[in-house]
């Protein structure tokens, strides 16, 4: 089975998806189950689909890494840094090198963050998954998800959760897109 690229993050209200520090504090539920649905989104679950994980250096910075102990992860960055023991950091384009890694067998790719870096790959049309938590807070300003300037990306909405009043939507690209560019 061919290897799927997955934009997984989460997001408020109004589409920040960390505030103006580059923090993720605020990401968490209302503590209310009325409107959960029966079937739960479980992280464990999504990880265990995914062997690589890629982010940039800000959000590398501010997240654990022992969390990911059985992924790869790629941080892309225009610093030299030494690479550590499951964490590589690369200076060349991250969409030519994550096209590189869809040649191998694997599992599934996580296009983990920040901003910038999903937009690279929303402007390649790498995407095949997008994996949207919409957090119930409005920031007001922060970084956003979407850059814009780019061409439209018709979704098919393939599975949806409630949890604690997060929204998680699981888009897939639409079939026709799928099959016209094959």
């Amino acid at each position: 089975m061919k290897r799927k690229i997955i934009l997984n993050l989460a997001m408020s209200l109004d589409g920040f998806i960390a505030d103006v520090e580059g923090k993720y504090e605020w990401i968490t539920g209302d503590g209310s189950h009325e409107c959960d649905t029966k079937e739960a989104f479980t992280f464990d679950t999504f990880l265990d689909h995914v062997d690589t994980i890629v982010m940039g250096r800000k959000a590398f910075e501010v997240c654990d890494p022992k969390l990911f102990k059985d992924q790869h992860i790629i941080v892309a960055t225009s610093g030299v840094r030494k690479d550590l023991e499951h964490v590589c950091f690369i200076a060349e384009d991250p969409v030519r090198h994550v096209n590189k890694l869809l040649e191998a067998t694997g599992k599934d790719i996580w296009i983990f963050g920040g901003g910038i870096l999903a937009d690279a790959f929303i402007k390649a049309d790498m995407i095949d998954e997008y994996i949207i938590g919409i957090i119930p807070v409005i920031l007001g300003e922060g970084i956003p998800l979407f850059l814009g300037s780019h061409d439209p990306r018709h979704l098919h909405l393939k599975r949806y959760y409630m949890q604690e009043g997060i929204a998680i939507l699981q888009y897939t690209r639409r079939q026709t897109e799928m099959t016209e560019g094959a």
